[in-house]
């Protein structure tokens, strides 16, 4: 965990046996790309696909994006062969699907650690389960643990819920996960959308992540890149506004002024401190 923030509005699942979608990563504008070796491949093609999601891992060719591997789960036959694999290729995190629990992580760091991979590589956990959702928090505080993602798709088939244009069945589990991610001080990324051509909907999900606090969202295809980026993202006309709240603010800390307001908004601390994360966040974006 760190206090630094770290652009992560749009994550993207890239199926690593599929070398030219991996090489068309390259160019495409997503804070972070997801190298699967989970539900985008097939069981004939897993190895080429580890092998394939470790070089692109480890490579210098896909600039200032953050670099993960989604790992199987241990249950499976590949499981602990790609956590290991990941491990010598050093990603930024590996990305583990099905998390239950704090000991499922022990597990998954005690063979990162086998293999190597620096105390830089963290876990990124996906919580998709009813048996995850209710250990969300031990989940969330475990020391490995940088990012929850949330698995929708799965989180509505375990739960027997559909999902509607709305996401009104799956809302309170989202922020359940929401509110545990904030209270251990790790970022959290939205599921993913499946219809790809439906712009609007997509959309509209996308604004409803962002309302309710999400860092990010998890995307299938690149041309949902760019809306996610402006979705969540701070617009020019915020930056403004947070950053004439900074000024006076400090304008009035100077005078002694106790009672502040900016385009008649009463602003207390929590809105200064609100306003410099913006300010910080728009600047690491600019930095990529």
């Amino acid at each position: 965990m760190t206090s630094t923030y770290r652009p992560r509005r749009s994550v993207l699942y890239m199926p690593a046996a599929n070398e030219r979608a991996l090489e068309k990563a390259k160019e495409i504008e997503a804070d972070a790309l997801i190298f699967d070796l989970e539900d985008a491949v097939a069981p004939d093609a897993k190895e080429l696909a580890r092998e394939q999601a470790c070089s692109a891992a480890s490579s210098t060719e896909y600039g200032k994006r953050e670099l993960t591997i989604r790992c199987n789960g241990l249950d499976t036959p590949w499981g602990r062969d790609d956590v290991l694999a990941a491990a010598s290729a050093a990603p930024s995190a590996v990305v583990i699907p099905k998390v239950d629990g704090p000991e499922y992580l022990d597990e998954i760091s005690s063979l990162l650690e086998a293999g190597g991979a620096p105390s830089t590589t963290q876990i990124w956990a996906m919580v998709e389960t009813p048996t995850g959702i209710l250990n969300v928090s031990q989940i969330a505080h475990h020391e490995r643990m940088s990012v929850m993602v949330m698995g929708t798709n799965d989180m509505a088939k375990e739960l027997r819920a559909s999902i509607t244009p709305d996401r009104q069945a799956l809302l309170p589990y989202l922020a359940m996960c929401l509110l545990s991610a904030r209270a251990a001080g790790v970022s959290i990324l939205d599921g993913v959308f499946n219809d790809i051509k439906d712009e609007s909907g997509f959309e509209s999900v996308c604004v409803q992540g962002a309302q309710m606090g999400f860092d990010g969202k998890t995307l299938i295809h690149p041309s949902q890149v760019g809306p996610t980026n402006e979705i969540f993202s701070p617009s020019l006309d915020e930056l403004d506004f947070h950053q004439r709240v900074i000024e006076e603010f400090e304008a009035a800390e100077k005078e002694g002024r106790g009672v502040l307001t900016v385009d008649g908004k009463m602003i207390e601390n929590l809105h200064v401190d609100e306003a410099r994360r913006a300010i910080a966040m728009a600047e690491a974006i600019a930095a990529l």
